[in-house]
């Protein structure tokens, strides 16, 4: 639990170094851009589902508007680890530059090679998070735990994936991930928690990119 704690708390450091600050600003503003277009998204389909007037059509309109709030909620752990895509390696390198001094230019996996790792990775987390809505509808309290565990697991994942492909092949950055897999998640865990709060969600993506990067340098073998 020391890695955890250490690879989490160490980001808070860093956090207004020209580093973070830029991909901080430039994420907070693809978040806020995904969150938009996830509403707009999800409110047009319940206007073309609903449509007609009367207060029927009304009252529909206004349960439409609720439930589409709460998805985007739900959806936007799958859309934040793409937004962490965007500025990973601006994160990664602060990182080691103030703490990790020592390491060589990373040389890992192919640009192909991450990007379709990562396009897996979230298409898997989005059809998760789609089943675990569909079970909220039915058990709420079960599908909130099992949204948790979802999203840490992901978040975990995704973000430690992406690290780590920067220094090593995609094979070797899924067999660092699995022997490291319970650290990892438990990280992915409070970051899936921050993901809830607002405006501390916004962070998460650059936290959770220099939490992992921490972790990874710490863990790794020599």
């Amino acid at each position: 639990m020391h890695a955890v704690s250490t690879s989490l708390l160490l980001p808070l450091r860093q956090i207004t170094d020209p580093g973070f600050r830029w991909p901080l600003l430039k994420g907070v503003a693809g978040a806020l851009l995904a969150f938009a277009g996830l509403v707009w998204l999800a409110d047009w389909g319940v206007s073309a589902l609903v449509g007609g007037d009367g207060w029927l059509a009304t009252l529909a309109g206004l349960l439409g508007g609720v439930l589409v709030l709460v998805s985007a909620v739900w959806l936007f752990v799958p859309v934040m680890l793409g937004i962490a895509s965007l500025f990973l390696d601006e994160v990664a390198e602060a990182v080691e530059k103030r703490f990790y001094p020592a390491l060589p230019p990373p040389q890992g996996a192919g640009l192909h090679a991450q990007i379709w790792a990562g396009v897996v990775l979230g298409l898997r987390m989005l059809v998760l998070t789609v089943l675990v809505m569909i079970l909220a509808l039915f058990a709420p309290p079960v599908g909130a735990v099992l949204f948790w565990v979802v999203a840490a697991v992901s978040l975990g994942n995704g973000l430690f994936d992406g690290v780590a492909q920067r220094r090593m092949a995609v094979t070797d950055a899924t067999l660092l991930r699995r022997r490291l897999r319970w650290p990892i998640w438990a990280v992915g865990g409070v970051l899936a928690l921050a993901a809830l709060v607002p405006v501390l969600n916004l962070v998460v993506p650059v936290w959770g990119t220099a939490a992992m990067t921490h972790l990874m340098q710490r863990a790794k073998p020599a």
